[in-house]
């Protein structure tokens, strides 16, 4: 690494300066090219990676992950931003407590880290947050973690939101359909002695949520999507001009029920579902049903996650997994392109969410393999169901606003 003046200059085969890449990466968005390799073809440079959808538990639960840890980690994933939900204590729901999310953020963030706010008092869906008061702050609102179970509670929140001028991101789950499940209501439950999670119980709210979108014109986004029913409805909402975008996690995509295992590190919220499911989200992403990738980053205890399927938290962590795994298992095979995945984690969640790109970068270098090893993450979330796979891709650097803010070692 080079600085010239306030310049970085990373020193490849040949060299790339920030003015350079610039050039295709406008401050405004619109990339001219989804990538720049280099002369000697050992390295690669993408726009910095955006992550509409990580939990980096602070306040609250900083036993789990901290906005410090969380962002070295995103940094190290190639992501130059990310959104973190707002399931903390205390709750972000009026200007007070997101006072404090925003105090630690301004104090420890190494990439941009933008809170949501929560879309109801406490996430507790009886009413509705101070959302005037946070618009000005926030990404958007969102009670993820849980859906909001009221019709007219969603109803309200998306007018409110309309008028705001923000996105409504929900996660989708009608509580009265769960029945105590954990892993999804498949063959893996059924012959391991496992209680199941219905595909209805995403669906269902989501089949809910189109009709209020149309009805209220909010921008509404689905978060982590699983199912092949929640695909075809939000196909026929956008054919119909709901505004309406979703996104899906790298686990959904590459793994499903079949690759179940008795241990923590492969239950998450919702769960990993059949292989027609997986492949309706693949397709999804190829006709643009699905807008953007995002990691749904929930890191937990080691203790919290070793209590095998039944027993551990929901969630994994997936920050510094999510273009390796990505690239080895759509890209390589030629299952999808490499500049819609690019499109897919850099330029739409921007593009939607109106985060602006900056002068950002990555630089990776794609022809090594290596297995993931949970140890050498920098978040301190061990859980990952892509732990021992062999992958490609590695992050040289990390660049925001023209400086590094990783650098392989």
């Amino acid at each position: 690494m080079q600085k010239e003046g306030n310049v970085l200059q990373f020193v490849g085969a040949n060299g790339w300066s920030m003015e350079a890449l610039s050039r295709f990466y406008p401050r405004e968005g619109g990339a001219k090219a989804p990538f720049l390799v280099d002369d000697g073809g050992e390295y690669v440079v993408f726009p910095g990676f955006c992550d509409v959808h990580v939990h980096f538990r602070e306040p609250g639960f900083s036993y789990k992950e901290t906005i410090a840890t969380g962002s070295m980690a995103a940094a190290r994933g190639g992501y130059t931003a990310v959104c973190a939900m707002p399931n903390l204590d205390p709750v972000p729901d009026g200007p007070e407590t997101l006072r404090q999310e925003l105090e630690i953020i301004a104090r420890d963030a190494v990439v941009p880290v933008i809170p949501y706010g929560a879309i109801t008092a406490g996430e507790k869906g009886e009413r509705l947050a101070d959302m005037k008061a946070m618009a000005p702050y926030v990404a958007a609102f969102s009670d993820d973690g849980r859906g909001v179970q009221s019709e007219d509670m969603m109803r309200a929140a998306m007018k409110k939101a309309k008028s705001l001028g923000k996105i409504v991101a929900a996660h989708c789950e009608d509580n009265a359909l769960l029945r105590g499940g954990y892993i999804h209501d498949g063959a893996y439950a059924k012959t391991h002695g496992h209680r199941g999670i219905c595909s209805e119980s995403e669906w269902r709210q989501i089949e809910r949520d189109l009709a209020l979108t149309a009805e209220t014109g909010c921008a509404y986004h689905v978060c982590h999507i699983s199912t092949k029913e929640s695909v075809d409805l939000i196909r026929g909402a956008k054919a119909a001009g709901v505004d309406v975008t979703c996104e899906t996690g790298p686990h959904y995509l590459v793994l499903d029920e079949n690759d179940l295992r008795e241990d923590g590190r492969f239950k998450m919220n919702p769960p990993l579902r059949s292989r027609e499911d997986r492949e309706a989200l693949i397709e999804g992403l190829l006709d643009g049903t699905v807008d953007m990738i995002a990691t749904d980053h929930a890191p937990h205890s080691a203790e919290e996650k070793s209590r095998g399927l039944e027993g551990s938290a929901m969630g994994v962590v997936g920050l510094e997994t999510a273009f390796p795994v990505l690239y080895t298992y759509l890209v390589k095979p030629g299952i999808l392109t490499l500049e819609r995945l690019v499109e897919l984690l850099a330029v739409n969640p921007r593009k939607r969410f109106g985060i602006p790109a900056g002068d950002d970068c990555t630089v990776w270098e794609l022809s090594r393999p290596y297995r993931v090893d949970p140890a050498d993450f920098l978040s301190k979330g061990r859980a990952t169901p892509f732990a021992g796979m062999e992958v490609y891709g590695t992050c040289v650097l990390t660049v925001h606003n023209g400086k590094a803010v990783y650098q392989r070692n």
